[in-house]
Formats: structure tokens, sequence, C-alpha cells
């Protein structure tokens, strides 16, 4: 998929039409429903997606005026929110936001509101809310947005910057403070890594409330549709060092959902020390995030290095009341990636903290495989069991965590670097390197001693050496992996002292 695309429907239709507009709203499309406008509160767009979904799917509206039906990328982005129109500009508030221009692969009609003071009004557009790189792209046409950036002094005192953006499907991107863009997030995923293909929800409408002075957190809620669910949103955002969301969300499915995705991360990953069999790249590495963490009901915490694979790979790693899972991104030198443009050393890690129980399910992943680095090839979520049945409210809560780390400080040894490569006297097999560092090594002995516990589902592990590695006050383990006549083969270690294991646990599905 393109990153960050927007999923192309049908004829459109706009949310007003669906559930009327203002008070004498007749609602024939969604009978009893909500109105978008006027009163408003915590439980308004959840009894807006619970009605929405008992009727059939109808998308916003995606007709263009002809001088911007065809926007190429550069004309798109020709087209730029004035700053001093930002919505609470100048209003001595934390946060102010602007929207984006619909075109190029934006089309759908996104409805926005403001909320103050308990009632809801939508946000006015006009052509001259933009400058525009061509004239001609100018158009009276009450065209509409197509999503929207927030914005806040993340870095410097007095300096508003975007930090926050949700445009594209049910998509929306988040940095913490020094940082880049990198990973998305989204509302739901339906079908991911499926051959019969994916359903790409969308957030079909936004409220906005306004934020009390001197109040440092922002709350936007969300209208989540397409032809399989409706959902509501309410993400309470608080950006700093660590931007982190509150996430309560509602799903409402119109059919029965066999392969959900719930706080679904979509990311990057084309090359690195581990997995460049197939790429010719004068950097160390190129990747959004570097290996899927998840910390299971157990209290086991693994970790699991990504791939480019040459074949769609999908995992599942099963649990019951997961406490957390995240794509991360450990490296944090640019002499890791070498990017002056990319700066992929900045760019976050994205960890969700399940709130309340979750049950029985699967913390997925899916592998793409991907030719260069242009495509979101990587996607994580957790997958409840059982799936979700049509007619039923399904409420996820859970916080993110955008940042530099996870949340949660670990006395165990962490997995520092994976480095795989050719193993010379035999051409089948592969050479393995895993460094770890942490605080099992702090005030060490000199006469410590760790060992690495390896396993394999087929083939065999062999030469297993394990060392210290004084340039990461750390250990470096290293080993042969002979697969025999095995196609794919799940790995596993822990380093491990006479005591027991002292590291998170390393996992790796090896494929030709």
């Amino acid at each position: 998929m393109l990153r960050r695309d927007l999923v192309k429907t049908g004829a459109g239709v706009s949310l007003l039409s669906l559930l009327g507009a203002g008070a004498r709203a007749a609602h024939a499309d969604v009978p009893g429903a909500p109105a978008p406008t006027g009163a408003f509160d915590a439980s308004t767009v959840r009894r807006i997606a619970e009605r929405l979904s008992r009727s059939a799917y109808r998308a916003p509206e995606q007709t263009l005026p002809s001088a911007i039906d065809s926007l190429n990328f550069d004309q798109y982005r020709s087209i730029a929110y004035r700053e001093d129109q930002a919505l609470w500009h100048g209003q001595n508030l934390a946060f102010d936001v602007e929207f984006f221009p619909r075109g190029f692969l934006y089309r759908p009609r996104i409805e926005i509101y403001e909320v103050a003071d308990g009632k809801s009004s939508p946000v006015p557009y006009s052509p001259d809310l933009f400058t525009y790189g061509d004239p001609k792209l100018k158009v009276a046409d009450n065209v509409g947005f197509a999503g929207l950036r927030l914005r806040y002094a993340i870095n410097t005192p007095g300096v508003m910057e975007e930090f926050c953006v949700f445009l594209g499907a049910s998509y929306f991107r988040a940095v913490a403070k020094g940082q880049n863009y990198g990973l998305s997030a989204r509302g739901f995923a339906d079908g991911t890594g499926n051959p019969k293909g994916e359903e790409f929800a969308l957030f079909r409408a936004f409220w906005l409330e306004k934020p009390q002075p001197g109040v440092d957190s922002v709350v936007v809620h969300a209208l989540l549709d397409s032809p399989s669910v409706a959902g509501a949103f309410s993400f309470t955002i608080r950006p700093g060092d660590m931007t982190v969301f509150d996430v309560q969300s509602y799903v409402y499915p119109r059919t029965k959902i066999d392969e959900p995705g719930i706080a679904p991360l979509t990311g990057m990953f084309y090359f690195d020390a581990n997995d460049r069999n197939h790429v010719d790249d004068w950097r160390p590495a190129a990747h959004d995030s570097e290996a899927l963490s998840i910390w299971t009901g157990s209290g086991q915490q693994l970790w699991r290095p990504l791939r480019n694979p040459r074949d769609l790979q999908f995992s599942a790693f099963s649990d019951n009341s997961v406490r957390g899972f995240g794509l991360m991104q450990r490296k944090r030198a640019f002499a890791d990636f070498e990017d002056l443009a990319l700066n992929y050393e900045k760019r976050p890690s994205l960890w969700i903290e399940p709130i309340g129980d979750w049950g029985a399910g699967a913390v997925d992943l899916v592998e793409i495989p991907t030719p260069n680095e242009v495509n979101d090839n990587i996607v994580s979520f957790w997958r409840p069991g059982g799936g979700l049945a049509a007619g039923k409210e399904y409420a996820f809560t859970y916080r993110m965590y955008w940042g530099w780390d996870t949340p949660w400080p670990t006395r165990l040894a962490r997995i520092a670097a994976t480095r795989v490569g050719a193993v010379t006297d035999d051409p089948a097999a592969r050479f393995f390197a895993i460094d770890f560092s942490g605080a099992p090594f702090d005030n060490l002995p000199p006469d410590a001693r760790f060992h690495l516990v390896p396993s394999s589902s087929a083939g065999t592990i062999r030469n297993v050496v394990v060392e210290p590695d004084p340039a990461i006050h750390g250990w470096r383990t290293t080993f042969e992996f002979a697969p025999g006549d095995a196609k794919i083969a799940e790995l596993t270690c822990v380093l491990a002292n006479d005591a027991g294991p002292v590291s998170e646990q390393w996992t790796y599905r090896w494929t030709p």
C-alpha cells in the first residue's frame, strides 16, 4: 500500500445527509440519530456510530471541481493552509489547528466540528484559508477539508509546530519533542494480509474540543465508518518529551468481522543488518521501526526484529491479557542510518498499553515485501479471539506512547542489535550475531559468565559463542543456523546465568 494512502470508495454522501443538520433535521437515513451539530457531550459520537451501524454504508462525498480533480503530488503540496487562519489562533491557548485541502490521494470530504461550551458547530470552509502555488487551483466551490493537523510549542516555547496529523482513511501520526514523523497508527484494521484484500475504514468526521487556557492537552473525537463497521473514538492528546494519547474506542460491526485489528500500527522496514540480502544501498539501514516488542500477559518480554521478506509473512503471537506491544526504533545514532535527509534515528517508537483486560487473542504482525522505502510494509495490531459479531458493541481503551522508547523501565538485558550473514563453508546456513546490553551488566564481577538458551522449530543451531562486548558495555552471542530441508523456522533465544534468564526473549522468523 502507498504510505498513508487513502482507500478509494464509490459515490459519496456527507455526514449531514446521513445524520441530519441540526436539531430540526429529519434523520431519514438513520432514524433517531443525534445531530452532529448542537448539544455535544462525551457520548455523542458513540451514539452517532451506533445508529450509523444500523444502516448500510454510504461513502462520503468525493467529487471535486475539474481544476483540482487530478492534482499531482507537487500541485497538492503547493496548496498551503494560512497560519494566521488556524483554529484558535491568537486566543492564548496551548494548541491551534490547521486543515488539509482535498485533492490528490485525499478526495473524501471530511466533516470537521468545533466543540465549545457543550455545543458543536461546523468549522467553516473558505478557499481564502489557503495559499496557492498556482492561482488556477483556487476554486470558489465549498469543497471542504480532507483532514487536520494539531500544533503546539513542542520544541521551542512560543513557537507553534505541527506534532500530530489525521489524514487519509483512519491514519494518524504524531511525534514527541525533537522527533520527525515516521510510523502511523490507524483507528481499525480489517483483513490485513488477507489475499482477498483489506478493507480500510475512514474517519469521516472529527469534533475538536476547544481547550481551556493553560491546559496542555486537547481532545479530538472521531467517527469511524466502513462497509463493515462504524465506530467512535475519543483521543485525549498530551504532547511533550513523550506524546501520549488516551484512546477510548467503541466499534459496532455491520457484519461479522473475522480478522479485526485493534490499535493497528503501520510502518516501513526496508533493510538492516539482519536483512539486506536483496538490497543494494549505500546506507547501513533504512526503516521507521526495527522490531515488534511485546509484553505478554504472563510478564514475558519479546523482541521480534522486522524483515523485508521475499514473500508476505504473517505471524501471530497468541496471548491472554496482553500488557502491551509496539513497533520500536532503538537505533538512535546518525551513524546507524547515515541519512541526512530522512533522519530515521529521530523517528518515534509507538507503544500500545491496553487499559483493562483485553482477554484472549493475539498480537499479529504482517510483513509485506517492498522494493523500496516508499511503501508501508509492516502492520501490527491486537486481534481479539473469535472475531467481532455483527450488531454488538465492543469497547477498547488504551494508551499510546509516541517517543524514544517504551514508557516502562526493565531490569532485563535488551537486544541492542541483530546481524545476519553467510557461513563460509555452508552456503545454506546463516550466521547470527545478537548483542545484549542493559542493567544486568552493571557492576559485574570479573568472573561473570552468561550462556545462551536457543531453540528452533526446524533445522539445527550450532557453534554457540557468548562473550563480552566492551564497546556497548554488554555481551555478544553468535551461532550458526543450518535449516536442512526447512522452508521456514521460528528461532528464539534468551541470555541467562546460573540463576535463570537475564534478557528479553529474542524471536526471529527465518525464511530462505
